[in-house]
Parts: structure tokens; C-alpha cells; sequence
């Protein structure tokens, strides 16, 4: 009597058969029964954030072809560990995975860090806050402290490489999707971090300042001030819109300029000053953090250039940045207008406990590692 032998060698093949059935029977059910998305779902959640590496080792049990581009250094993961994560979404080594669909709220920690820069762990990465709509949406402020000395501040122009200069083309566009992103320290009474907006006293002051640094390095900048909660309320819209709102206005920049190379969208984080505020010196800093949406074609190269940045800035200024993060759909907008160039960041200056002395500091110190990046990137073009 012919007894069959499972061959050990053909049991990845034999899985991979398994899941691919599965993928095409899932996809058959709920076509015709809504009750069964939730399946789709977690299908669909093995297949995007299931390692791509272990997944290329997966494959290459059968078909070593596919293992020769990987790095030579890295080790194939256990099968073991393999099977378990697919069958629990549950990621060895990573308590978020565990966690992450049983704790309201701990989804908003679920980023992807990029570069690590000191102290930053997925304790203490950005999220987003939103303001209470009423009360962003009300016109009432707090009355604004301490503030005066620092509305018109002047460009240091001590770093500015001689010659240096963009010939008049202002090939920098900064702009701000939450303007109303500001600073408790310069709010008068103001306490709740939920309610730290302002119309004026916000994160459009250090977008403007970091233009007038890169102005002062030779790199021709446009920055945009305009009021987003006026944008919302004229589009009778809300908080969640204010990406697709911004959109329409570096759309329209790039239209009618067609020299913009580096697009940069700041905000203001909503952490404490424990992790948003460092002293370089004997100077204190806001520090900064570089996301980047991994929803977008651009992915790549704006990563790509958020490091090249970061790595600037990390060696002129240690411990200034807090790194690069990415975040998709499920963990914020995942996009962030980036698809629209591959030059374009959001760049987290601070938190809520910053002052504009910190915040300052830190945009003179961003411009001098945009502008090097910049000129190292095209070369200095001469006056």
C-alpha cells in the first residue's frame, strides 16, 4: 500500500498555494455578503504589513533565485515565527502588535520609525491632536503673552555661504496644513494642550522665519500664510479636511511656479516639552521630527531626502532632531501632499511647551541643513 510522503522542501510552496487560495476565496465571499469584509480586512492587513524581506525568504525556501538580492547579512526568519505572525497579525518582538487593536488609542503610536534620533522610541512619536472644532471654529482666542520682541525677527546671515544664491527663483515653498498649531507658553492662562490655537501667535511664525534663513543662504523661498481655520470655515468644512485644503494651495503654487524643488509643511507636535525641547550649547531648541506618508508615490525619494536632511542636521546640531518617521492611512492622512513632488516633507517643529526663542533656534538651524543639502544636491550657482 502506497503511503504519501510530505516533503518538508515543498511545504512553503504548499503554503504559499493555501494563502493564495485564500486571498481568492476571500475576495469571491465578499463580493456578494458585506458581513464577511472583516475577513477582507485582516487579509488585507497580512499582506501589507507582512516583511517583505521574510516574505522574499518565504518564496526562496523553494526558489533560491529570489533570496540573492537580499543582504547578505541578514538571516532568514524562523518558520516557526513565520506561520505565528501570519496567523495572529501578532509581530515577534513588537508589543504594538499585541496591543495595538486592544487598547483605545494605542493605534496612534503605530508609525514606522525611520531613523531613531536620541531618546526616540514608539513611546514618544508625533500624533495628531485635533483641536476641539468649536472652539477652533468659534474666532475666540486667548489673550497673547511675551510675544512682542519676537514678531518681527531678523535672518542671521552669519552662515550665509558667499555667492551662493538661486537667481531670483524661489525654488523653496513653505506652507502650513494646520496654521492654527500653537504655543501655550505664549498664551495667556492657557493650560490645556487641546486648546493651544491661535489665528496669529502659531506655527506660521516659524515657517516664516525658516523662509527668511533660507532667504539669507541664497535658496529663494515663498511662504504661505495663509489663515487655514478662515480656509475651513469659508468651505464650510472641518479639521479632517485641512490636508485636501492645503493641497489646492501648493497645487497652485506649482502651477504658477514652476521652479519649486523643495516643499516643506510644517506643524507643531502635540507632545510635551520632555521630548520636544533639547539644549545644544548651552542653548535650548525645539527639537524637530521628519514625517514622511507612505501612501504616496513619492515615497522613496521623499524619504530619501528627509534623511539626507536629517543626517545634516544631526551631525551640525546632535540630538536636535528626533528622527524620521513614516505613517500610513491607518496611522494619520499617509500622504500629506508628498505625492505632489519628491522633494516634499512635513517637518514637526516642537510641541505645545515650546517658545518661539526654541522654535527660532531650531528653523535657523533646519535652514542650514536644507540649504547644504540643497547646494550639495544642484551646486552653487554664482551671483
Amino acid at each position: 500500500m502506497f503511503t504519501p510522503q510530505l516533503n518538508i522542501k515543498r511545504l512553503p510552496l504548499l503554503l504559499a498555494g493555501a494563502m493564495l487560495f485564500i486571498v481568492v476565496a476571500t475576495s469571491f465571499i465578499t463580493s456578494f455578503e458585506h458581513k464577511y469584509r472583516l475577513s477582507s480586512s485582516t487579509m488585507h492587513k497580512w499582506l501589507t504589513e507582512f516583511s517583505g524581506e521574510a516574505l522574499v525568504y518565504f518564496i526562496g525556501w523553494e526558489n533560491r533565485y529570489f533570496t540573492q538580492e537580499l543582504p547578505k547579512e541578514s538571516e532568514p526568519p524562523a518558520l516557526s515565527s513565520v506561520l505565528f505572525e501570519l496567523t495572529t497579525s501578532i509581530k515577534p518582538g513588537d508589543i504594538r502588535s499585541l496591543l495595538g487593536n486592544e487598547l483605545p488609542g494605542f493605534a496612534l503610536y503605530d508609525s514606522t520609525i525611520i531613523v531613531a534620533g536620541e531618546g526616540t522610541d514608539y513611546t514618544n512619536l508625533a500624533y495628531e491632536s485635533p483641536p476641539p472644532m468649536e472652539l477652533l471654529l468659534s474666532g475666540e482666542e486667548a489673550e497673547v503673552q511675551d510675544i512682542e520682541r519676537l514678531e518681527d525677527p531678523d535672518p542671521s546671515d552669519s552662515e550665509k555661504p558667499p555667492g551662493q544664491t538661486t537667481s531670483g527663483k524661489k525654488i523653496a515653498y513653505i506652507y502650513h496644513s494646520h496654521s492654527w498649531e500653537s504655543f501655550l507658553p505664549h498664551l495667556k492662562g492657557v493650560t490645556n494642550p487641546d486648546h493651544a490655537i491661535h489665528s496669529k501667535v502659531n506655527i506660521t511664525m516659524v515657517g516664516k522665519k525658516l523662509g527668511e534663513e533660507l532667504e539669507a543662504r541664497g535658496i529663494g523661498t515663498t511662504v504661505d500664510m495663509t489663515n487655514m481655520t478662515e480656509l475651513l470655515r469659508k468651505n464650510n468644512t472641518d479639521y479632517r479636511k485641512s490636508y485636501p485644503m492645503s493641497r489646492t494651495l501648493v497645487q497652485s503654487a506649482m502651477s504658477s511656479n514652476q521652479d519649486i524643488d523643495l516643499i516643506f509643511d510644517l506643524h507643531r507636535d502635540s507632545m510635551r516639552g520632555k521630548s520636544t525641547t533639547t539644549e545644544i550649547n548651552g542653548k535650548s531648541y525645539a527639537r524637530t521630527l521628519f514625517v514622511i506618508g507612505k501612501a504616496n508615490p513619492n515615497f522613496e525619494n521623499n524619504q530619501k531626502a528627509a534623511q539626507e536632511i536629517n543626517a545634516i542636521l544631526d551631525k551640525k546640531y546632535p540630538g536636535l532632531s528626533r528622527g524620521v518617521i513614516g505613517k500610513n492611512k491607518t496611522q494619520g492622512n499617509g500622504v500629506y501632499n508628498q505625492d505632489l513632488s519628491d522633494h516634499a516633507l512635513l517637518i514637526e517643529f516642537g510641541g505645545v511647551d515650546n517658545n518661539m526663542d526654541e522654535l527660532y533656534r531650531s528653523a535657523e538651524a533646519v535652514a542650514e541643513a536644507v540649504a547644504e543639502y540643497y547646494w550639495k544636491e544642484n551646486g552653487a550657482k554664482k551671483e
